[in-house]
């Protein structure tokens, strides 16, 4: 047996019927049985199958509340369930996907169709896999660049949840502001190519240095690449554009007002209320009230003026993600 094959749970209080998707399944994926509720839940939480096909109709506990159980538990809620009933009315149907279904087949099954459809709901899940190792990847490279540059990890988790707060509240859709929640944490990599003596200096950096400094922008957007995909295309947008200033005297090319990618925009605001707000070793923490008043008198300048009116509608949500996310004391 292939060690890659994927488990299917088949629950339905008839032999009969579960004889039918032995049939129609077994050549391809390994099979487990329940008939009762009960029964397929110990299977659920023991055995981790990749997908449950669920009768409605058992006696005893349904398969709606089979269904239910399994997305309220923490160990059990993304297996996918496909609901394989008799019930063929709109309303059943919608009930199902109201619990958590990924799918409803209506016996007498076609075995054509429920092979399509299992093959689908798991390719699905590979796919959801494969977007998870990647976002755990981008995170993790973020947070590379921050302890090189004495910083925390803590820091990137900060500004990454206030830049979807802002994205947010500049009406920009949960979907973008979620991409943007997972590129902002790349917004520095670009330091992990800069020499430590000029990262990690403690006193004003020589004019050369500075040139050197300013590298790690376009150094950022070198190591992302072009990768293709919504994710990383954000994440290079933001690691060579987030320092960058509405007024056009940023680094690296001077791009000035909407010029500048806005996914930068709203990092670059992020990135720096959550610096000036954050003791490090070579400078104390500012008050919060010193720090906004510098956001506000820097709209127009440094951030972009809607931006900024965006980040003081939200300012109660963005400081419970910090303190949720606080330094520990020295």
């Amino acid at each position: 047996m292939l060690t890659d094959t994927k488990t299917l749970l088949l629950v339905d209080d008839e032999p009969a019927n579960l004889q039918v998707l032995r049939n129609v399944l077994s050549d391809h994926y390994r099979l487990l049985f329940a008939k009762e509720g009960e029964r397929a839940l110990e299977l659920a939480r023991s055995e981790k199958p990749d997908l449950v096909l669920l009768d409605v109709m058992m006696p005893g506990m349904s398969g709606y509340e089979v269904c239910k159980t399994l997305k309220a538990g923490q160990d059990t809620r993304a297996i996918p369930v496909i609901f394989v009933t008799a019930l063929s009315d709109a309303d059943d149907e919608a009930r199902g996907f109201e619990l958590g279904a990924v799918d409803y087949i209506t016996k007498p099954v076609n075995a054509a169709i429920v092979r399509a459809r299992v093959k689908n709901h798991l390719s699905l899940v590979r796919m959801d896999e494969l977007i998870e190792t990647r976002l755990a990847v981008v995170q993790r490279l973020g947070r590379a660049a921050e302890y090189k540059d004495n910083e925390t990890g803590l820091h990137v988790i900060r500004m990454s949840h206030f830049s979807r707060l802002i994205a947010l509240e500049a009406g920009l859709g949960e979907a973008w502001s979620d991409t943007l929640l997972n590129a902002a944490p790349m917004h520095d990599i670009g330091k992990i190519g800069i020499p430590d003596a000029i990262l990690q200096k403690p006193g004003k950096l020589e004019p050369d240095e500075w040139v050197i400094m300013q590298r790690h922008a376009e150094i950022g957007a070198e190591i992302i690449g072009e990768d293709g995909s919504d994710l990383l295309n954000m994440a290079r947008e933001v690691a060579m554009n987030h320092h960058e200033k509405w007024d056009g005297s940023g680094y690296p090319k001077g791009l000035k007002g909407t010029a500048i990618p806005i996914s930068a925009r709203i990092v670059a605001l992020a990135d720096v209320f959550d610096a000036l707000t954050s003791e490090r070793p070579y400078k104390k923490a500012w008050p919060i009230e010193q720090a906004t008043d510098l956001i506000r008198e820097q709209s127009g300048k440094h951030f972009d003026p809607e931006l900024v009116e965006a980040f003081f509608r939200c300012l109660p949500a963005i400081l419970d993600v910090r303190q949720r996310w606080q330094e520990e004391a020295a």
